[in-house]
């Protein structure tokens, strides 16, 4: 009896030592002025490749925030994040939401996740659904909106988010799926390219799928109620930083009030249309689920 209560003493601190790292390794800090290598998202996706006997690399391409549509900013902030510039890494409103329609359901279909936590999850841990790896998540988070501007953290998302099978990078897939930068990407690119966040392997911003589709055309059509009509995108992202001075969508900065209809995301983009998987309902190759 002994034995077995100090082997379980020792699997509980080795746990306990695993999970306490994360408040101090890595180091985010860098993260400010260095932009990431492969992350461990990516790594995941290769290692899967390498077992099916392919050869296969991540494509990817780094580009800057101020070279990226304002449309795919507001259609991305709109579709996976419509509190990011209010919340500190969490929104716990949604996260209660997505428990009780879990628990109606009676399995995990539906997520809640931040911007800043897929960024978390994707720079340096797995897609498991693993409790422990959510509580490292958590604690990255907590450490990436002490240490990070709200801008960095969106331009490390939209950079290392996989929109499209091994395709990272707003700019790899804005030249693979219509072969425009993406500074050129419309607003309704934007919108189809937002609407396959929740799983790019299975679904295509160009494809035909109903779930693609409906999704954003009611990412869409809060873009245009929101007002695409904004000023320079330079003068825009030269707003200031701090969270409690900026309205909840950054690309309506400094537009004047007649041509802006505050409109909040529907709850709907949360989730799926009837049949099709929900954000946090993707197979375990999905970025944006808990």
């Amino acid at each position: 009896m002994r034995v077995l209560r100090n082997a379980f003493l020792l699997i509980l601190l080795f746990l306990v030592a695993d999970v306490a790292r994360y408040f101090f390794i890595p180091d985010i800090s860098r993260l400010a002025v260095t932009n990431p290598g492969k992350t461990a998202f990516m790594e995941y996706r290769e290692a899967g490749w390498r077992n099916e006997g392919s050869d296969r690399t991540v494509r990817q391409h780094w580009v800057p925030l101020k070279k990226i549509s304002p449309s795919l900013i507001k259609a991305v902030l709109i579709a996976e994040d419509n509190k990011f510039w209010r919340h500190e890494g969490f929104d716990f409103k949604a996260i209660e939401s997505a428990i009780e329609k879990n628990i109606a359901a009676g399995e995990f279909r539906f997520g809640a996740s931040t911007i800043s936590q897929q960024l978390a999850k994707n720079l340096f841990l797995s897609p498991s659904k693993n409790p422990l790896r959510k509580i490292k998540e958590a604690i990255l988070t907590w450490r990436i909106e002490r240490t990070l501007s709200k801008r960095r953290i969106l331009e490390m998302y939209v950079n290392v988010a996989e929109w499209g099978d091994g395709i990272f990078g707003i700019e790899e897939a804005a030249r693979h799926y219509y072969g425009v930068s993406a500074s050129r990407l419309s607003a309704r690119q934007s919108a189809r390219l937002a609407a396959v966040l929740p799983n790019p392997v299975r679904y295509r911003p160009d494809g035909s799928s109903r779930f693609v589709s409906s999704r954003s055309s009611r990412i869409y059509a809060v873009m245009m109620r929101r007002g695409l009509v904004v000023p320079d995108y330079r003068e825009v992202m030269s707003a200031p930083e701090t969270p409690s001075v900026q309205p909840p969508d950054s690309v309506v900065v400094g537009v004047p009030e007649n041509l802006i209809q505050q409109v909040s995301a529907p709850d709907s983009l949360r989730q799926s249309p009837e049949g099709e998987p929900a954000a946090g309902d993707a197979s375990q190759s999905s970025q944006s689920g808990n």
